[in-house]
């Protein structure tokens, strides 16, 4: 498969981290920010936006304001690793709302889930009454999260430029 290649100079890349820390900002702020007029920034946003750099835009919610104060890892083990099963497997943890990421795992345990959650016996339900339940679960051992150290959304971006393959590709390079 032959890839285009295109290079994010460090307007490109002080845009992504603008973006990054605040969403919601003016174009005019943002111009501000990275040295350039308002009409020059906007059109470079859409051309990144256009280049498939943007996964989508959120709002990230404050969970204890809502009440979702119990945050827990949770390693999951199948019976066997077999593509049905961990087909199954993943397409049951993504129905679930309270499953808040899910990674496929080398080691001990084949999956790692993080799980927000109001009180401990919201767990208990959701441990008994939803994972314990689901075919081919094998082995579920939880670690209980007693403070958020550090919890960030945006990726590391190289201050110099950055040459990127297509989406398609799923690669960049770092230069």
């Amino acid at each position: 498969m032959t890839s285009t290649k295109q290079r994010l100079d460090r307007i490109d890349i002080g845009i992504l981290n603008q973006l990054q820390q605040n969403a919601r900002i003016t174009n005019s702020e943002f111009a501000r920010a990275v040295n350039l007029s308002p009409t020059p920034c906007f059109n470079r946003v859409r051309a990144l936006e256009k280049a498939g750099l943007f996964k989508q835009h959120v709002t990230l919610l404050n969970p204890e304001t809502l009440g979702l104060s119990i945050n827990v890892f949770i390693q999951v083990s199948l019976e066997k690793q077999v593509k049905d099963a961990l087909a199954r497997f993943e397409q049951a943890i993504s129905e679930r709302p309270e499953v808040m990421e899910c990674y496929l795992m080398t080691g001990d345990a084949d999956y790692l889930l993080r799980v927000v959650l109001p009180d401990i016996a919201a767990l208990e339900r959701f441990i008994l009454e939803r994972l314990t339940k689901l075919p081919g679960v094998a082995n579920i051992r939880s670690s209980f999260a007693l403070k958020q150290v550090r919890y960030k959304t945006a990726l590391p971006l190289p201050a110099a430029d950055l040459t990127l393959h297509d989406a398609e590709d799923d690669q960049a390079e770092w230069t």
